[in-house]
């Protein structure tokens, strides 16, 4: 009886062990959202090396930027990687998710380019600069070609400055607002054009060969354009998701920006 008894003891201790090793490693499958090719490419190498620390990464890709931040307020993802903090704080403002930001990743370069000069040395009194004609991009623009010296722009301008904010224009350059993936195509027509990364890479401009002046985070005023990793409030503190944060600012994530997306991307945690 009393060894009867003892194998029971037993047996109820190992099924309360394999219970919880079955909820440990429950807490460590993580879904991650993300959006367009470009995120998995940076991921899949990321999803491996945890793997390893014991966490199973599942990433989802949405077709578009409507549904991941739903899908993480709603519990039928973990995580998402897809968007800059601009857009994030509009979709909490309209939508009332409970949702925020657990680490910064990237922010999409946005560079100078030329089909007629070199240098932006090389601008004349006059010239043309073609820029994004949205609010977003003609503020990041103005920004690049501030930090260029070629234009100065009201210090007390809002974080995304508009033509408008310009205090000093010392060439007089002409500047010829157009749909953000239009300007690559004007380029024979302009001296030059601030093309977003994405844009760049699409129409076959490198942004580390092409450029002839290449972006930098300090050109910004605040995080707004950089990207980052989103998860519920509620869960800032999971120490699964501070695992994956770290694994992916790290250098093995810069090699992969820089041999992948020809520069297109520089690292948001960093600023």
């Amino acid at each position: 009886m009393k060894i009867g008894k003892a194998l029971r003891v037993i047996i109820v201790m190992s099924l309360m062990v394999s219970l919880f090793a079955c909820a440990a490693v429950a807490a460590d499958k993580v879904k991650v959202g993300v959006v367009g090719e470009s995120e998995e490419v940076i991921w899949k190498p990321l999803v491996e090396r945890l793997a390893k620390q014991g966490i199973e990464i599942e990433l989802i890709n949405f077709a578009d930027y409507v549904i991941p931040n739903a899908a993480l307020d709603a519990g039928e993802v973990d995580l998402n990687a897809f968007q800059h903090y601009a857009y994030l704080n509009n979709q909490i403002k309209d939508h009332g998710y409970k949702i925020s930001s657990i680490g910064d990743t990237y922010i999409s370069a946005m560079c100078v380019y030329s089909k007629k000069i070199k240098s932006l040395k090389d601008l004349k009194a006059g010239d043309k600069i073609a820029i994004p004609n949205d609010a977003v991009n003609t503020g990041r623009a103005l920004s690049v070609l501030q930090g260029a010296g070629i234009i100065k722009l009201n210090t007390a301008a809002d974080k995304s400055p508009e033509l408008t904010d310009i205090t000093d224009n010392p060439l007089k350059i002409e500047f010829v607002p157009v749909d953000a993936a239009q300007v690559p195509s004007l380029l024979p027509d302009v001296a030059a054009g601030v093309i977003n990364g994405n844009y760049a890479l699409d129409f076959g401009l490198s942004p580390t060969n092409d450029s002839i002046f290449y972006d930098d985070l300090n050109f910004y005023k605040d995080n707004s354009f950089v990207n980052l990793i989103a998860a519920r409030t509620k869960d800032l503190d999971n120490e699964v998701y501070k695992k994956i944060v770290k694994a992916y600012q790290s250098e093995e994530t810069e090699k992969i920006y820089r041999e992948f997306f020809e520069g297109s991307y520089l690292p948001g945690w960093k600023k």
